[in-house]
């Protein structure tokens, strides 16, 4: 999927090294938003092993990560991911990504979600998508706004990061055609 800025793909193995790269550059910001990391999480072999269940849960239809690339030079800048996909009668899937600090205020993270989006609704006819930011993350909440999402309500101690739970403000997008 090609943007004006940014391209996503989904991540191959290949790509452990430039993705290890890219938690480490931004660890500090990326552990104040995300669920608790394990003590291995910062090796080239972990993120190996995530990739690789990534492409499994692909492949399961469960899963959709994708790289965020800079289309100037091909780097890896961030990663945008669909999960928890249920079918039936919910059709529905959440959002979560992670952009490089030196690339954050470009809208290139507003361009990714808007790129996924149309994926999730046109490829894999899904009716919703949630995403849940905490709620002082003011500039991830514009990210969903500007690319349509609303807010639904704030989600009280929903997830633990860092080892505390954290409250989470809801915000989704229903498919246009539903």
């Amino acid at each position: 999927m090609r943007g004006k800025s940014i391209y996503l793909r989904p991540l191959q193995t290949s790509d452990a090294k430039a993705k290890l790269e890219l938690e480490k550059d931004n660890r500090k910001l990326f552990e104040k938003v995300s669920m608790t990391r394990y003590p291995d999480f910062y090796t080239e072999i972990i993120q190996k092993e995530i990739i690789e269940i990534g492409i499994e849960q692909r492949e399961e239809g469960n899963e959709y990560t994708f790289g965020i690339f800079a289309n100037d030079d091909d780097r890896l800048i961030g990663t945008i991911s669909l999960f928890h996909i249920m079918r039936g009668a919910l059709q529905k899937a959440f959002l979560g990504y992670a952009l490089d600090k030196a690339h954050t205020n470009k809208g290139y993270t507003t361009e990714a979600v808007k790129l996924v989006v149309d994926y999730a609704f046109r490829k894999l006819e899904l009716h919703r998508i949630e995403a849940g930011v905490m709620p002082n993350n003011i500039p991830s909440i514009r990210v969903l706004e500007k690319a349509g999402f609303h807010k639904e309500g704030i989600a009280v101690k929903n997830v633990q990061i860092n080892g505390k739970w954290e409250d989470h403000q809801v915000l989704a997008i229903i498919n246009p055609k539903d």
